[in-house]
């Protein structure tokens, strides 16, 4: 019942246009019509059927919880539910998918079930990353070890031993474009490194307080803030370089996307990455899992 649980309406209603943009998308359009309804037109049938994905994922995870409580060992059992990175539906020209340096793909779920050490309901504020993962089982399971790790346990928070961690941090990306950022509780800067099929600017800037959705680029308004969180991130880069003894590898991705890159224009982006349909993907996919097993 999943696909029709979140939406009742017309998929096919000839007044809605809000899938035009989307069958206008010259890089996904072909492989969007391998699985999205022929003749759509509306954009919520089609993020209905991701929160019918994730309700159906709830029930598959209430399966293990009741046989965890069926074994006895629901109590004494750390369960974790995380997601390695979110997913962009109708927004910001990124249909259907997880690429771009929006919210939408940088926040992701993390929830920790273990009445033995994690109080029930709590919500904690504050930002942390996946790094922070590893610790915090550590801890909750009693394991001691003198290795060192980026993170940190996410008990701190949890405790109210801090309030966050890390409140500005470094941002990439470089699956179907090439980009680095920085991002502040207020601010998010993002930097194209090469252009992007879908030429957007090369410097994006969101005020993230008043423009949560990020809808409004401000770059040009501000100047000034861009040449201070490009700063930031910039000291950044130097400090993980030196830390490393290693070049920032987003500096040197080379042809990244196996199709030509680094691209000089939009246009040229646009069409190298130029997706077709599921079996197109599939080839491409299957040439790039040869090439790994060849190295």
């Amino acid at each position: 019942p999943f696909d029709r649980l979140f939406y009742q309406g017309d998929e096919f209603d000839p007044a809605n246009k809000s899938m035009e943009p989307v069958w206008a998308d010259k890089v996904f359009s072909d492989y969007f019509k391998s699985w999205i309804p022929e003749g759509c037109t509306d954009a919520e049938y089609v993020n209905a059927q991701y929160d019918g994905a994730v309700a159906y994922m709830d029930t598959c995870i209430q399966q293990i919880f009741e046989r965890l409580e069926v074994l006895g060992i629901l109590d004494n059992t750390i369960v974790i539910i995380n997601g390695d990175h979110g997913e962009t539906l109708d927004e910001h020209e990124c249909f259907f998918d997880h690429h771009g340096m929006y919210e939408p793909c940088l926040v992701v779920p993390l929830v920790i079930r273990y009445p033995r050490k994690m109080p029930a309901g709590l919500r904690v504020d504050g930002f942390n990353q996946h790094k922070d993962l590893l610790p915090t089982i550590l801890e909750l399971t009693g394991v001691r070890t003198k290795a060192k790790f980026d993170g940190q346990s996410l008990m701190k928070l949890v405790r109210g031993k801090a309030d966050s961690f890390e409140s500005e941090f470094y941002i990439t990306e470089c699956t179907w474009m090439r980009k680095h950022g920085w991002r502040t509780p207020q601010w998010k800067l993002i930097v194209a490194l090469e252009p992007d099929f879908h030429f957007k600017p090369e410097i994006e800037l969101y005020n993230l307080v008043e423009d949560p959705l990020e809808l409004k680029n401000v770059a040009k308004q501000n100047p000034d803030v861009v040449a201070n969180l490009r700063g930031r991130m910039d000291a950044f880069i130097a400090k993980r370089e030196k830390q490393t003894g290693l070049p920032n590898p987003m500096h040197h991705q080379g042809d990244w996307s196996n199709q030509g890159a680094p691209y000089v224009s939009s246009e040229e982006a646009l069409e190298k990455l130029h997706i077709g349909d599921r079996k197109t993907a599939q080839t491409l996919q299957s040439k790039d899992k040869k090439k790994g097993k060849r190295k």
